[in-house]
């Protein structure tokens, strides 16, 4: 595999990853705090509906968690294609 074969299949595979990763954002973000906060306040998490802690903090840690995950799929991709330092 040439040098540019190599750095293009790497970034359509970074690119993937970042499109599954922003779009579970998206969904808990918009979709458990804005779309989904109806059937969502049913449910009590710590005294506060589940709408309402989506919208205030489930989205933020959720966040952070694809954070971690996107570090690591991002290094598992480095090695992958001998990026790694």
């Amino acid at each position: 595999m040439t040098d540019k074969n190599k750095a293009v299949a790497y970034w359509k595979e970074n690119l993937k990853y970042l499109l599954i990763l922003l779009l579970i954002w998206f969904v808990v973000s918009y979709g458990c705090g804005i779309l989904f906060r109806e059937e969502l306040n049913n449910i009590r998490l710590g005294g506060f509906k589940l709408g309402f802690w989506f919208a205030q903090q489930g989205s933020i840690y959720v966040f952070v968690v694809l954070i971690f995950v996107y570090v690591r799929l991002m290094n598992k991709l480095d090695k992958k294609y001998g990026y790694n330092e």
